[in-house]
């Protein structure tokens, strides 16, 4: 069979599965079947695509995966880090749109807590929102700086999406995590100088208001008491991984252990928070496995049907420029992001772009981490991205799914001008993890 039939035959028949409404995992799985069937020989096919699917779930580098989701489901449903944002609030002091700006700070820490983008925007939104509309903030200074710093969980580490993206793509799992600082910080700051600039122009949008005022040195033991301690847990994630004194494994047990510690500390650990967390730990971690099981075996079959062969050449013989095919995939990966979830974006993309980025010679983590930046942009991307039905679960009644549409776009162009900054100076992703021991 050409390549050309073989791609049109295995992506035609996932596009039909998914658009009949079968769930996404699910369609790719009865392709892999189809593949196997075809291009490895039958019923040996069959059964070395079950070998394969065992070997792609016995790798070591997925352990952190569970873990950092853990981390994400104590903090969402103990609702840890609540108190932190109000001794952050009383740090702010009187800057215009002070509280779109505690959104996105708030957003950056909890990121550095949870690798659930949907825990964070959920938290921040049932928090600041229905407060900020309550003080006459626009819609567009209230919902938008939640749902864009909501986001910074899909870069800034622990992401269990940034392992998951690092096994599919075969690079270091701490390299890439590390990658994501610097990016996810560059974003906040754009989110920030936004949000400071447009409430200058147009402070009607969000109107100053008084605030009790703390001594300093009431505000330094509010800060000792409630964030220094979440601190800590960031060190055991993050510095201890770029030290090279931990594992991404290792930081994500011991992350996992010192927020459920730090709750029980805080008296919001208890029973029926413990099986919530554990049962939304197994739900996510389940649906994220069946993704890798999924999209490394079609990779696998796409290499045996000569279809990563054919396109390669094809790709590879255009009049391009390299940069051009890298945007060409980045537009190709938005256009996705408007119709699908991040996790469906990789099952369809990594099988047929890796290949692509390889015969290039682009550098893997490089291009994994702009993928991870397109990604974030994925979850705020109109009509579906997810963090859009997040957000509209916890607004206030009377918000319109068009009211969050347009709260995004601002942000969703901050995170394309990062994306831009990423592609142009690659060193902004690679300096720390080049520093890493």
């Amino acid at each position: 069979m050409e390549w050309w039939l073989a791609l049109l035959l295995l992506l035609g028949v996932m596009v039909v599965l998914m658009l009949s409404g079968m769930p996404v995992a699910v369609s790719f799985l009865l392709v892999d079947l189809l593949g196997a069937f075809l291009f490895l020989g039958g019923k040996a096919g069959i059964i070395q695509l079950i070998l394969n699917m065992m070997e792609s779930l016995t790798s070591f580098s997925l352990l952190p995966v569970p873990l950092f989701v853990l981390m994400g489901e104590v903090m969402f449903h103990s609702q840890l880090g609540f108190k932190a944002i109000d001794v952050m609030d009383q740090w702010i002091g009187k800057i215009p749109g002070r509280l779109a700006l505690l959104a996105i700070l708030g957003g950056a820490i909890f990121s550095t807590m949870s690798g659930s983008t949907m825990a964070t925007t959920a938290i921040l939104g049932s928090m600041l929102v229905p407060d900020m509309q309550k003080r006459g903030y626009h819609k567009s200074m209230s919902i938008g700086p939640v749902m864009g710093s909501g986001g910074l969980s899909m870069l800034i580490p622990p992401s269990a999406l940034a392992i998951l993206l690092a096994a599919l793509n075969q690079v270091s799992v701490g390299g890439l995590l590390i990658a994501g600082i610097l990016p996810g910080c560059l974003i906040a700051f754009f989110y920030a100088a936004y949000v400071v600039i447009r409430c200058l122009l147009q402070p009607h949008l969000a109107p100053p208001f008084e605030v009790s005022k703390l001594s300093l040195s009431e505000k330094l033991r509010a800060t000792f008491i409630h964030v220094v301690p979440l601190g800590l847990i960031i060190f055991l994630v993050i510095g201890l991984i770029f030290l090279g004194i931990a594992t991404p494994s290792e930081a994500a047990a011991l992350g996992a252990l010192g927020t459920i510690f730090l709750a029980a500390v805080y008296r919001k650990m208890g029973w029926e928070t413990l099986k919530k967390s554990i049962m939304g730990t197994v739900r996510v971690t389940s649906m994220m496995f069946m993704i890798i099981v999924g999209s490394m075996t079609f990779s696998q079959i796409m290499a045996f049907s000569g279809a990563s062969a054919g396109l390669i050449q094809l790709v590879t013989g255009l009049d391009l420029p390299p940069m051009m095919i890298l945007i060409s995939m980045q537009v190709i990966l938005l256009f996705l992001g408007c119709f699908m979830d991040n996790l469906s974006m990789v099952m369809i993309a990594i099988p047929i772009f890796l290949p692509i980025v390889h015969a290039l010679h682009f550098n893997t983590l490089w291009f994994s981490l702009i993928m991870l930046i397109n990604m974030e942009m994925a979850n705020t991307t109109p009509p579906f991205g997810l963090l859009l039905f997040v957000m509209k679960g916890v607004a206030p009644k009377g918000t319109t799914m068009g009211d969050i549409y347009k709260a995004g776009v601002p942000f969703l162009l901050c995170d394309a001008t990062a994306m831009i900054l990423v592609m142009i100076f690659p060193q902004i992703a690679l300096f720390l993890p080049g520093l890493m021991k």
